[in-house]
């Protein structure tokens, strides 16, 4: 036997008794809506702002670490009235997302013995050193981390570059927080190349990257 449907019900606002169906009360004037509607709403928009805020606490923006203790309050303070930075160079360290990435060097060699490169190229050999200031594991590969371009055309490292020296280590491993990893990448460019543009890419979700230039 079904249950019949109620004909009646108490207005949630003046206790007055007002029809079921009724969305608005026909004596106070107010809607029948549950009140705990708007609490779930505010409470949602509440962790929304949370989370983005939570978010938004890690930069995502390449910022220049200054080498000089003495001088980098200055040099932060006068950076807030210039452009921002965003192209490094040799000498550089820059910090991304807790990561400190620092190109030590960056020179040519000819080749030697059996090593050689191609006629009319040169190997070009950059020492990166990373440290990882931030709370996570991160994986550093010469060969996916970093992208290069010799004159606006993309170059691939070079593992015969690489090994011109037997004291050189190739920039490939794991890194745990509070600690580096030091190491090179080789390129073989043409001689007469005159612009040559390195990124790194610290971690692969935050699509953000940090850009080296060097200039013959």
């Amino acid at each position: 036997m079904s249950k019949e449907k109620p004909t009646v019900k108490q207005c949630k606002h003046c206790k007055s008794e007002i029809p079921y169906d009724a969305k608005v009360c026909p004596v106070c004037r107010k809607k029948q809506g549950a009140p705990g509607c708007l609490i779930v709403v505010l409470v949602v928009v509440v962790l929304m702002v949370i989370a983005a805020l939570a978010g938004g606490g890690e930069s995502n923006t390449p910022q220049k670490v200054e080498s000089t203790s003495g001088t980098s309050q200055a040099a932060s303070q006068s950076s807030e009235a210039q452009p921002e930075q965003t192209v490094f160079t040799v000498g550089d360290t820059v910090e991304l997302n807790g990561v400190k990435t620092t190109l030590l060097s960056a020179e040519e060699y000819p080749g030697k013995q059996y090593m050689m490169p191609t006629d009319g190229n040169v190997f070009l050999v950059c020492q990166f050193e990373i440290e990882n200031d931030s709370s996570e594991e991160i994986n550093v590969s010469s060969m996916v981390s970093f992208n290069a371009y010799c004159d606006d055309y993309s170059v691939s490292l070079s593992i015969t570059g690489e090994m011109l020296e037997d004291s050189w280590k190739s920039l490939d491993g794991t890194v745990a927080p509070g600690k580096k990893i030091n190491g090179v990448i080789a390129y073989e460019i043409p001689q007469d190349w005159q612009k040559m543009e390195i990124s790194y890419t610290p971690s692969y979700w935050s699509g953000h990257d940090v850009q080296f230039e060097i200039n013959k």
